[in-house]
């Protein structure tokens, strides 16, 4: 029916909002509701038994994913659509210590390409920020929430996602379980006739395979419908003769180019790696993150993530985690991989994520706002004196982990506009400023 098949393509289009970290260098001039205007808890989404009809969002129909209804629905995924969970395990929470600060606030600094300064405090609403934890020296010197996020719920890891995924790839190869520089089809012969088939883990890791995929979404020909369809939970129209899942998806993917030759974000990239990474250890992705890390990290919740048709965990970016918990993986690669009294991951995974990718090939990418950036195991590695790395994912989620000044922020957030290129104007100037400001203190 064309109505149907109509509905079918808009949740489509919104469920392709979470698949990617960025989606071009422009960001429209769309005006948007500012942050107070498209307060979620304000507004009264989902508040009613059952909500009143113009504050209901629904999975199927793509409303959930419609501005300002997405500030809600990031925090609350789990009721909209099928998860699989990650464990935190049965032993008790590891309380993280506070000391929290009250002058943080009026930190200040000015966004790029703007003349008038802003302080940390107007960042926050500038971002649409939904929560933020500032540990510094180990210690939570900064937390606020606002909207509908609390510190008991969990929200949207979105390509944050990635760099988590990246870190268990990468513990593999430093084990010895996986070998960087085999071709992927060696572990998932399945990917054999596609265009993974000939790159190696590392390429992927690393992103620098040359696939054809493309991930503009003004262009309704662009793979990333279709890697969309093949993803999504909901029941396939009857005339649809695509793939049905990410695994299915993977092997469809073509060749374009010559791998290792220039870094091209795209979130296939690390469906791919979840998949070797499930032939290598016998465990998807939400089932390794929970035994390798969840468990050990004295979490206070389990996380989760969203899955396709089969189950299959997004290793893209299905990632939903309370944002303490976010904040002690990031002080965990902080202290070199330790944490909670033991050694989660080894301090060569993250000394080398630390040292980045090549930056000529990262050059060629053409990210005006990260020049002298590099990307190494699904990390953004800044190339800063400082050592900073970086997770990034659409509408503003980050992880922001800064050895020289002992400094790790992690941030989840709503902003209308899904590309980076919407609020790094203001997060890089902002986070630098806390750096500095941090810095200065005995």
């Amino acid at each position: 029916m064309p109505h149907l098949r109509a509905v079918h393509r808009r949740t489509v289009r919104s469920l392709t909002a979470v698949l990617a970290c960025a989606l071009s260098p422009l960001v429209t001039a769309t005006t948007f509701p500012d942050a107070e205007a498209s307060d979620p808890a304000k507004l009264g989404w989902m508040v009613g038994s059952p909500p009143p009809a113009d504050r209901t969002v629904r999975f199927e129909d793509g409303s959930y994913f419609q501005f300002p209804a997405m500030r809600w629905s990031v925090s609350n995924f789990r009721q909209l659509m099928p998860t699989i969970n990650v464990s935190r395990g049965l032993g008790a929470p590891v309380p993280l210590t506070s000391a929290l600060r009250n002058d943080i606030d009026a930190v200040s600094f000015t966004p790029l390409g703007a003349t008038q300064a802003m302080t940390w405090n107007q960042s926050l609403a500038a971002t649409y920020t939904d929560g933020i934890v500032v540990m510094h020296r180990g210690k939570v010197v900064y937390e606020r929430y606002f909207g509908v996020l609390k510190p008991e719920g969990q929200h949207a890891a979105m390509s944050v996602t990635k760099s988590v995924v990246g870190t268990l790839g990468a513990m593999l190869v430093a084990e010895g379980r996986i070998d960087a520089n085999k071709p992927v089809a060696d572990y998932v012969p399945e990917l054999a006739a596609s265009a993974f088939g000939s790159a190696t883990v590392r390429q992927v890791l690393d992103m620098t395979t040359a696939l054809k995929y493309s991930e503009d979404y003004a262009d309704p020909n662009a793979e990333v419908w279709a890697h969309a369809k093949a993803g999504s939970p909901l029941p396939k129209p009857k005339d649809y003769t695509g793939p049905r899942s990410y695994y299915e998806f993977l092997q469809t993917v073509q060749l374009q180019g010559e791998h290792g030759s220039a870094f091209g974000y795209k979130t296939v990239n690390t469906d791919a790696l979840g998949w070797i990474i499930a032939r290598a250890t016998g465990r998807n992705v939400a089932q390794l993150l929970s035994e390798r890390i969840w468990s050990r990290l004295g979490a206070e919740q389990d996380a989760y993530f969203t899955v396709d048709a089969i189950g299959t965990p997004f290793a893209g970016g299905g990632l939903n985690t309370g944002l303490r918990d976010l904040a002690r993986f990031g002080e965990m690669l902080r202290n070199d991989g330790q944490f909670n009294g033991q050694q989660i991951v080894p301090k060569a995974v993250v000394d080398d994520i630390r040292r980045g990718g090549d930056k000529q090939v990262f050059a060629k990418a053409g990210y005006d706002l990260l020049k002298g950036w590099s990307y190494r195991s699904m990390w953004w590695v800044t190339g800063k004196e400082d050592g900073a790395f970086m997770a990034r994912g659409v509408h503003g989620q980050r992880i922001y982990v800064d050895p020289k000044a002992e400094m790790v922020i992690v941030r989840y957030a709503s902003h209308p506009v899904a590309s980076n290129s919407a609020n790094d104007p203001v997060t890089l100037p902002a986070f630098d400023a806390l750096a500095a400001f941090l810095s200065k203190l005995p």
